[in-house]
């Protein structure tokens, strides 16, 4: 058991090891945070602590630094919730919802909101466009052998795809379009298959070649379309943090950043339900051994599906951070569900 002192003298060696980088001592606990003890009962409790497990001592005659123990103990009961002010929240709504009109773009300013707000590194994922359902559809004549199909989905996802197509007019695109769309409009992406495509061609009596070419390419192209499409900021702010100054550190985490299965894999651990926090070990991958991610999702039609993730080092401000990812997530959700804001 931990007792309520060493909860309070705990908490504020993490909250003066988050904001110098420097193991901490006795003496500056006393100094700096009103406990209403004297040093030398700080340095007894404090090496209580460290053989409990929740504090580490990098050199003897250094202070003591968090263990990933104390980390945990502090993100699952000490960590005081941060209120954004209301000209944070102005800042974030502003630049998600005005003049951007597509769901990539969305994401794209949402991750470097959250790596501008946290100066730490985020991902932010746009819903699996084969799971959106289709809002509208067109074909159009770019060239006299190229046509480009363009979808839209009910979360604002726009796709354009290039397709091989001769001498067809305009006129019989806009045809082949609108039936297309009356008959698949609401359907989810991946329900739409070469049946449902087939059932069409008697409403389109004189192009049926036409749809029997577009048959084997429009498959090809959904089936294309399940791919995750992340957002990746705030890489450099890593060089600014003296856990990762070492070369061969920072080296193998951009590896690891710019590797896309990698981030996908780490993609896969987000609860879909709540926020999350893992610390050092808990995230399972060498390469982050040295870094805490606080992972969230938001929701498209009630359903969880956008992912947001932020990495930075264990010693990051994690309430600041979890009220930036709360915020923006909520955001995402109420935006991608067509709440007006």
């Amino acid at each position: 058991m931990i007792s309520d002192r060493q909860l309070r003298i705990l908490k504020a060696i993490i909250n003066d090891f988050i904001d110098t980088a420097q193991p901490v001592g006795s003496r500056t606990i006393s100094k700096k945070y009103p406990l209403g003890i004297s040093s030398a009962t700080i340095r007894n409790e404090m090496a209580d602590l460290e053989e409990l497990g929740y504090l580490q001592q990098p050199h003897t005659s250094a202070g003591r630094i968090p263990s990933d123990l104390g980390y945990r103990l502090y993100v699952d009961s000490l960590i005081n919730p941060h209120s954004i002010s209301v000209e944070e929240k102005e800042l974030i709504q502003s630049l998600l919802l005005h003049k951007i009109i597509e769901a990539t773009d969305v994401a794209n300013q949402a991750s470097e909101l959250i790596a501008n707000f946290t100066h730490l590194v985020s991902i932010v994922t746009i819903p699996q466009f084969n799971k959106c359902k289709l809002a509208n559809l067109k074909m159009m004549k770019i060239t006299d052998a190229k046509v480009l199909l363009i979808l839209v989905t009910n979360t604002g996802v726009v796709k354009s795809l290039q397709l091989a197509l001769t001498n067809t007019d305009q006129f019989i695109l806009d045809k082949i379009s609108d039936t297309l769309l009356n008959s698949l409009i609401g359907e989810t992406i991946e329900n739409i298959d070469v049946r449902s495509i087939l059932k069409m061609k008697e409403k389109l009596q004189g192009f049926g070649n036409i749809v029997d070419y577009l048959i084997p390419i429009l498959r090809d192209a959904l089936k294309g379309l399940n791919e995750t499409e992340l957002y990746l900021k705030g890489e450099e702010n890593l060089l600014t943090i003296s856990e990762f100054n070492d070369s061969d550190k920072a080296r193998q985490l951009f590896n690891f950043f710019k590797s896309e299965e990698s981030l996908l894999e780490l993609l896969k651990t987000v609860d879909p339900n709540r926020i999350s926090i893992k610390i050092g070990s808990e995230i399972g991958i060498d390469v982050l051994e040295a870094c805490s991610i606080i992972t969230s999702s938001y929701k498209v039609d009630g359903k969880s599906d956008g992912k947001i993730l932020v990495i930075g080092p264990k010693r990051m401000d994690y309430g600041n951070v979890i009220s930036i990812v709360n915020y923006i997530s909520n955001t995402l959700s109420e935006l991608f569900s067509g709440i007006n804001l």
